[in-house]
Order: C-alpha cells, then sequence, then structure tokens
C-alpha cells in the first residue's frame, strides 16, 4: 500500500474496533431471534417502522435489524452473515465503500444495509452492473426482504413505465446504473406528474463499486434525438483519411513549445494520450481529395470536427477491440469488461465515422435532449455507499470526488492464492505460445484454468492455439456475452479452460468442483424440462445428484492446485489486473496467478520509455531466445510506472469531464426546478406575473433606456414589438414618457391582454396552457442551449493555444448563454400563451396525456425555437445584418423542413429566417451554424 493509501486510510483501525463491539451485540442477540417464530421475526419490520416513526435512529437499531437479517436469511436461504459480513454492511450503512474480497458474500451483505435502510419508507436503490446480476440479485436476495414484509422491486432496460413506477414505490429497487441515471433524465423530460416514476433519491448500494463510479465515470449518460447532419459528409471524409502515412511522434507539448517543430508524414498521433492530428502535408492531401480549399475556413468548427473523427476512427479505433460490427451495426466494446455496451454510440460524430470507416449504414447523429454524468447522478443521493473486491487503489478519487471513503474488510478466512512473478518475453508470438503450453501442462492434471485477455483479438488468437492442440475450452468475450454468467459459474470445474475478455462475467462466483445450480439448470435442459415442468421429487433428485457431484469434483480440483488465473497482459489499471487474480483463491480455497507479459504490449510500448528498449536489445545481445523469460526488477518498476502514468491520464479525463459537467450541473438544477414546480400543479399566478414584470421591464430598454429624453426614444420599434409579443394589431401607440412610465404602460396592456386571454378561456383551460407552453418552452430552450454547449465543448481546447484554459472559458461562455437562455424563455413563453389560439377538434378522442389542449393549433412561431422577436438578441442581430455579405444569390431551400415565420417589415434580413434553412449571407451553411448561431 502505498503511503497516501496508508495516510487515508488511517481511521480504517478505529472503525474496525468500533464495528467489531457492535458485532458482538448482533450475536448476543441471536439466540433469542433464533427462538421467535415466523410471525414474530416478521413483526420486526413493523415495530422499527414506528420506533423510526417516534424518532429513534437507524443506528440505534442497527444491532436489532441486523439480527432480524441475518435470521431471516438463515430460514430463507440457508446462509448465516459471517462477523466480517456485519462488519462490511455497517460500513455501507454508514456511506462507505467496502472493499471484501471476491467470493466473500458481498450480495449477501447488502440486505443488511438495505433492509436498515428501507426501514425509513424512502427507498433504497441496489446498483449493478447489468440486467443480469440485477435480476438474479433481486430473485435470490429478494426473498429476504419478502420473508421480513418488505417489497422488492426490479427495473430491466426497456420495461414500460407502468411496471417502472411501482418497481420504484417498492423499499428496496435492483437495477442498473445507467437505468436509474436514464430514468432520472427522463422524469425531468415528462408533460405530466404522473409519467414520472421516480420517487427521490434517498440512498444507494452501488455493488461493483469501482466499475460504475471509476470505469464507467468518462462516458456521460445522455439522451438524444435525431439530428441534422449528412451521412455523405461522414463517407467522403473516411476516404480522404484512408491510406495516410503517420508521421514521427512530436516528442513535447504543442501548446507550451516555445519553437516550431515540422512534424513529419500525414499525421501525428499520441496512442498515450488519445490524440491525433493532420500534420500540414497531411491536411492539403486531404483538403484535395475533398476538393475543398481550406478546411479550416468553415467558422462554425464542423469540418474540423468531421476531420478530426474521420482521423480517430481511421487510425485510433479498431475493429474487435474498441468496436464490433455486427449485422451491419457498429457497437461499443467495454474496454473494461469486454461487454457489448447496447444501445450506446459515441459522441460528436464518432460513431458515424466509424460506421463510414466500416462502410456499413451510417445512421443519422444525435442531438443531445438530456445528459449527466453518472460522478452528478450520484451526488444527488442523500447517502451513498458501494462494495467491491478491489478499491484501496482509487481511494483517492473517491473521497475526491463522491466524498467517500474506502474500508477495507477483514477476509472471513486467510488467503492461500500464490501470485507468481511475472514473465516477460520479447515478442507478443512467444507469450502466447508459453501461455498455450502452460494451459496445456496445466489441463493434463485436470486443473482448472481461466485466462484473462485485454482484448476480443487476442482471445481469439489464444482460442485458435488452444483448439490446434486439441484442448476443449470455453471462449467468454463481447461476442458471447449472453452466455457469459453460466460459462464463469462452471469455469472451476475439473480440466476446465475458459478465455475471459477483460473482467467478462464479474458478479458470479466460480467454486472449486463447479457450481450445482448451474449443474441442475443443463440438467433440465438436456431433459427438456422447464422449473414449471419439472416436479418436486424430480428437482430434489437433480440437485442431490448435482451437489454431489460437485462434492466430488471439488476434491479432485483441490488435489490438482485449485484454479489458477493466467494474465495475458497487463491492464492499464493495476485494479483491473486485481480483480483478475481475485478469481482465484476465494474463501481460503488455494489457488495461483501468473501474468505473462512482452515487450511488445501496449502498455509497455506506450509507457515503457528507453527501458524497455534497452530491454530488448539486451535480449537480443545475450542471444537469449524468444521462448526464454526474463524477471528483472526493472521490469516490475517500468510496469508500476506505466500503470501509475496510465491511471494518472485517466483520473484526468475523467476530473477533466465532470469539471465541464459541473458548470451545467447548476444550470440542469435550476432548469429541473423549474419544470418540477410546474408539473407539481403549484399556483403559476405569482410566477407568471413576475414574468410579465421582469419581460416587460427589460424589452423596454431597447427602446427606452433609462436616462432616455424626449425624441430619443423608438416608440414605434416599442409597439412593433408588442404586436408581435401579443398578436393584437390594434396595440395603441405609447405616449412619448419615461422609461418608468413607459413600462409601466406597456406592462398594464400585456396585462390586460393576458386577462382577456384567461377570460375567454376560463380558469382550468387557462392553467393547463400554461403549464403547457411553461414545460414546452424550457424543454425546446434546454434542448438548444446543450445543443450549443456540445460546439462549444467540441472546440473549446482550442483556445489552449492562444495561452487561456479552456475550462475558464468554457465558464464564461456556459453562464452568458445560461442568461440568454432564461430571458428568451420567458419572453418565448409570454409571446406564444398570447398569441395561441385553442380550438376543439370536431371529434376528438380523449386522450388521458393532454385532454386540454387536444386539437390545439399555433397561430405565432410554427417552433418555439423561432429566435425571431427575441429582443434580447435583435441589437445582435442588427450588427450582423450590417456586416453580412449584401447581394448573393438567393438561398434555396434544397428539400429541408420548412419553417413558417410572421412577415416583418424590419431591415434586418435574417428576421424571417427559419433555423434550418440556407443562410442568406450566400456561405453555404445553415442559418442556426452561420449568422442565426447567436440569435
Amino acid at each position: 500500500m502505498g503511503f497516501m493509501s496508508k495516510l487515508l486510510s488511517f481511521g480504517s483501525d478505529k472503525d474496525l474496533k468500533r464495528y467489531y463491539k457492535i458485532v458482538d451485540q448482533i450475536n448476543g442477540l441471536e439466540p433469542q431471534f433464533e427462538k421467535m417464530t415466523e410471525e414474530e421475526l416478521r413483526g420486526q419490520t413493523d415495530k422499527f417502522r414506528e420506533r423510526y416513526a417516534n424518532g429513534e435512529s437507524l443506528d440505534d437499531m442497527l444491532p436489532e435489524a441486523f439480527a432480524t437479517v441475518r435470521e431471516a436469511s438463515k430460514r430463507i436461504t440457508g446462509m448465516r452473515h459471517f462477523d466480517v459480513q456485519l462488519i462490511g454492511a455497517m460500513a455501507l450503512h454508514e456511506g462507505h465503500i467496502a472493499e471484501m474480497k471476491t467470493g466473500e458474500g458481498k450480495t449477501l451483505v447488502s440486505t443488511l444495509a438495505g433492509y436498515l435502510n428501507a426501514i425509513a419508507g424512502k427507498g433504497v436503490h441496489v446498483v449493478t452492473v447489468n440486467d443480469y446480476l440485477a435480476k438474479r440479485d433481486s430473485e435470490w436476495m429478494g426473498r429476504i426482504y419478502k420473508y421480513l414484509g418488505m417489497t422488492v422491486g426490479l427495473l430491466q432496460n426497456n420495461m414500460p413505465l407502468e411496471l417502472k413506477r411501482p418497481a420504484y414505490q417498492a423499499d428496496v429497487t435492483y437495477g442498473t446504473n445507467s437505468e436509474f441515471g436514464f430514468d432520472y433524465l427522463r422524469d425531468n423530460m415528462v408533460t405530466r406528474p404522473e409519467q414520472r416514476v421516480q420517487r427521490g433519491h434517498n440512498y444507494a448500494i452501488v455493488d461493483e463499486v469501482d466499475s460504475i463510479l471509476i470505469d464507467e465515470a468518462r462516458t456521460p449518460l445522455i439522451i438524444s434525438g435525431a439530428g441534422t447532419k449528412s451521412a455523405s459528409t461522414y463517407k467522403d471524409f473516411a476516404r480522404a483519411v484512408r491510406g495516410l502515412e503517420r508521421g514521427e511522434d512530436v516528442s513535447h507539448d504543442m501548446l507550451t513549445a516555445t519553437e516550431d517543430v515540422e512534424p513529419t508524414g500525414d499525421y501525428v498521433m499520441d496512442e498515450a494520450k488519445h490524440t491525433i492530428a493532420a500534420t500540414e502535408r497531411g491536411l492539403k492531401k486531404i483538403e484535395r481529395r475533398l476538393g475543398i480549399d481550406d478546411i479550416y475556413a468553415d467558422l462554425s468548427g464542423q469540418l474540423v470536427n468531421h476531420l478530426q473523427q474521420a482521423l480517430k476512427a481511421q487510425y485510433m479505433f479498431h475493429r474487435d477491440k474498441q468496436y464490433v460490427v455486427t449485422n451491419g451495426e457498429v457497437k461499443i466494446v467495454d474496454e473494461f469488461t469486454g461487454r457489448i455496451m447496447e444501445g450506446r454510440r459515441y459522441s460528436e460524430g464518432l460513431h458515424q465515422a466509424i460506421e463510414a470507416k466500416e462502410g456499413v449504414l451510417v445512421r443519422e447523429e444525435n442531438q443531445t435532449l438530456a445528459t449527466i454524468t453518472l460522478q452528478n447522478y450520484f451526488r444527488l443521493y442523500d447517502k451513498l455507499s458501494g462494495m467491491t473486491g478491489t478499491a484501496l487503489t482509487e481511494d483517492a478519487e473517491f473521497r475526491e470526488i463522491y466524498k467517500l471513503p474506502v474500508e477495507v474488510i477483514p477476509s472471513n478466512k486467510p488467503v492461500q492464492r500464490v501470485d507468481h512473478e511475472d514473465l516477460v518475453y520479447r515478442t507478443i508470438q512467444a507469450k502466447y505460445n508459453a501461455v498455450a503450453d502452460d494451459v496445456e501442462r496445466r489441463h493434463a492434471k485436470g486443473q482448472p484454468v481461466l485466462v484473462g485477455t485485454v482484448s476480443i483479438e487476442s482471445s481469439e488468437k489464444l482460442s485458435a492455439a488452444l483448439t490446434k492442440r486439441g484442448i476443449a475450452h470455453e471462449v467468454l468475450n463481447a461476442k458471447h456475452h449472453e452466455r457469459e454468467a453460466h460459462i464463469v459459474a462452471q469455469a472451476g470445474r475439473y480440466g476446465a479452460v475458459t478465455i475471459a475478455t477483460n473482467m467478462a462475467g464479474r458478479g458470479t462466483d466460480i467454486l472449486l468442483g463447479g457450481n450445482p445450480d448451474e449443474l441442475v439448470r443443463e440438467r433440465l435442459e438436456y431433459e427438456g424440462l422447464t422449473m414449471e415442468d419439472v416436479t418436486p421429487e424430480q428437482l430434489e433428485q437433480f440437485n442431490a445428484e448435482a451437489k454431489e457431484t460437485c462434492k466430488a469434483e471439488r476434491e479432485r480440483v483441490l488435489a490438482a492446485g485449485g484454479l489458477t488465473v493466467i494474465g495475458t497482459e497487463r491492464h492499464e489499471s493495476r485494479r483491473i489486473d486485481n480483480q483478475l487474480r481475485g478469481r482465484s483463491g476465494r474463501q481460503g480455497d488455494p489457488g495461483e496467478t501468473q501474468f505473462y507479459l512482452s515487450l511488445e504490449d501496449d502498455l509497455m510500448r506506450l509507457f515503457g520509455g528507453d527501458k524497455m528498449d534497452r530491454v530488448s536489445k539486451m535480449m537480443v545481445t545475450a542471444d537469449m531466445g524468444d521462448d526464454m523469460p526474463i524477471q528483472h526488477k526493472i521490469i516490475s518498476k517500468a510496469v508500476e510506472s506505466a500503470q501509475h502514468k496510465v491511471e494518472s491520464i485517466n483520473f484526468s479525463m475523467r476530473k477533466s469531464v465532470l469539471e465541464y459537467d459541473d458548470v451545467m450541473n447548476k444550470q440542469r438544477q435550476v432548469i429541473y426546478a423549474e419544470r418540477n414546480k410546474i408539473l407539481d400543479g403549484k399556483d403559476l399566478t405569482d410566477h407568471i406575473t413576475e414574468v410579465m414584470h421582469d419581460t416587460v421591464y427589460r424589452c423596454v430598454q431597447e427602446f427606452c433606456t433609462k436616462d432616455s429624453h424626449d425624441g430619443e426614444r423608438d416608440l414605434e420599434g416599442l409597439r412593433k414589438w408588442v404586436v408581435e409579443l401579443t398578436g393584437h394589431i390594434d396595440t395603441p401607440k405609447f405616449p412619448d414618457e419615461d422609461y418608468e412610465a413607459l413600462a409601466a404602460d406597456v406592462l398594464a396592456y400585456v396585462e390586460k391582454c393576458y386577462n382577456m386571454k384567461a377570460e375567454r378561456l376560463g380558469e382550468d383551460l387557462m392553467r393547463e396552457l400554461n403549464t403547457q407552453v411553461m414545460l414546452r418552452v424550457i424543454d425546446t430552450r434546454w434542448m438548444n442551449y446543450l445543443q450549443e454547449m456540445d460546439y462549444l465543448k467540441t472546440g473549446i481546447g482550442l483556445r489552449g493555444f492562444g495561452q487561456r484554459d479552456p475550462l475558464v472559458e468554457y465558464k464564461t461562455e456556459a453562464y452568458g448563454a445560461f442568461q440568454m437562455l432564461v430571458d428568451t424563455m420567458y419572453e418565448d413563453y409570454l409571446r406564444t400563451v398570447l398569441r395561441i389560439e385553442i380550438k376543439a377538434a370536431p371529434h376528438a378522442v380523449e386522450h388521458k396525456e393532454d385532454p386540454a389542449l387536444e386539437g390545439a393549433r399555433f397561430s405565432g412561431p410554427a417552433d418555439v425555437d423561432g429566435d425571431n422577436g427575441n429582443s434580447v438578441l435583435r441589437k445582435q442581430a442588427q450588427v450582423q445584418a450590417r456586416t453580412a455579405v449584401q447581394g448573393g444569390p438567393a438561398a434555396v431551400n434544397n428539400g429541408g423542413k420548412v419553417t413558417t415565420y410572421r412577415k416583418d417589415e424590419s431591415d434586418d434580413p435574417y428576421v424571417n429566417v427559419g433555423r434550418n434553412d440556407l443562410c442568406p449571407c450566400g456561405s453555404g451553411k445553415k442559418f442556426k451554424y452561420c449568422h442565426g448561431r447567436n440569435r
């Protein structure tokens, strides 16, 4: 353990001593609870809830609650919580991360903390890494909760809303991190309060917490809709970047370089930092192939983004490593688990660039409708906890980002596993030959072997080598993830050989001798029976035979030395290596681990530096054959140093994602709070009065400044704005008076128009109209804002070339854009609600979601996002109009969506232009990406 880890975990020993005192109390209660009848034990839940309602804390009830769950578990599952499992649950209850070794029963531990916190009646979320584990655990552990009178809910992907709502109302809800996160985003996009499914964020227990809060933290959750970019552009760029020559790596930081260094080749790439850029020579070649004079002349930055994504897709992303192509579709592979990430797509056009490269259908680029990072989602919980086998190496990050300290929980039995020193070969081929030899030797004596690889390509290469030698084996990677739990469960059988990509199958125990439940499942499948068909007598017989088979096989496996885990490459993170090691030696079983490395491995090649070159030359000079491994402190230190470098880079990336999302997080909370206030049916009368006052007083300033004098005020312009806002062409002329008086007159007229509309429609319909229009305006403006932020984030890094901090620049521009969002949002609301016409459809079918607005027709802007008329933006538009290219050819719509706006008599050439129309300036770009960008 490093110095910082020791320092950070300084208080753990004190915590353990305190925990053990509570364990003694729980153990002292055990005889009392064993004597309870079923009714008495079930009755404990109601007693706890009554005590909680009377002011007693959960901490005070902990010993009795834990004793209750332990007794229920003994009766229902036959499993009794060990003392160390009680300690793990105490750490969870206190909002810590419990690091417990593989096989220590983390799933059972969660029932203790889950039950105690569910007493409060506010809901407990148990978060897992995939749907299979969520379903398995909810059924397996759910029996304990149900026995004690609590309800259990399960979330699954694509589950209909009517099933999700009761799942969230349950005392304990199981689901995946993405499902919980997406439901939160969806709840903040609904238009009716009854469409929401979540009921708050009280307490979460995150299983495999390092996988969810660390490994997946670089990927934000995004709900998106169809965008507008053309597939042909991606194909053009994919063709243009093919066959380029890689230049020598630039060793210095280009942002801080003091002198020009002319790179060679067509592009330079830093694989360690995941960056790539075209050289001057390469840029000219690409522009020539595209028939473009200057890519950087595109002020919107879209062509530059196309180029960047095409280069990444062609040279940094590789098939069967970062993604697979199945049935003509590009699917992302999780680099940490090897699983296919169904439904996930790379953002910023990268996914489309890969599709173009692979020659499959290029699907539409999506526009962000709602987004949140996992970090900020889990920060919503009043109390957060987690459990995993490997967390201490990331203790500093857990504390800094989530305020979660890591508690290392002692093992129930001492670890007997033997971890061998790494064996290093000069070439990858020599390494794989050595791995195959080792597997063959161990397989011959019946010792089960689990081989961990870092990519699908590696697993298939090794599989081919074993097939050639006639060794039967199972392959577990992203292409076969449906069977992963079943394969891993039987990886401890006599003579079993299993190849797994990274940590696929995580969450499933490997039992020496095999898993009897899996044998029963296989037997039922073989006999053509289901659990409904089989008789109780048959099932009892199958179970007894399976247990006997596994017991006998376990003795043979123990005699052969237990499970051997072989790693074919060190992962970028020490934590993932430790996870792989942890599959062997569970609960005091014997076992071995051995890592085989080569000097050509990515980690050694990218981060090993000159040391690896020297070692390689030394091996050649010493005439060591490729089949001769080397063990040396230089190698071990180089690997450790390389992993530290990568972990540092990855932490910086995750922190950067969070820092940028933090900028938006406060804004997201403001918008969502506003939506929820509207949805919850709070009286909007005062709010609407305030909106009218603020909007009118702000807008009047454009035509009549506070210090203006008679004859200086633009009264005609003001009247036109009021007509455009209210839809009343009979708006009177306003007198030439000072700002306060004029603003008061305009406000009085706008209020009069509003009250006339309210009186005509009636109280109920007006309330419904206000709610739906306000929601629609907020949502549309927020989506547009998210799109603007996406574009801003894509190009903000270039500010670094001007010696400006991109994050500071992003914060400044995001703040300005949000202020404009709020101002224009309320003006849009007023304009829409004052101009809308509601007509009953002749034979309208009643609709439960929007009965009041059924058959509504809008006579104002065709889309709420029509920016024409926003007074805040008018001055910008006039400045842009004066500087725009005049007399250019009329723009053609090219069959795009036609958006109709009001006619306007101003000289501004951009007033009546639709956002998706071509810009009148003649640039060839859409208006919203050109002169309409800031309107």
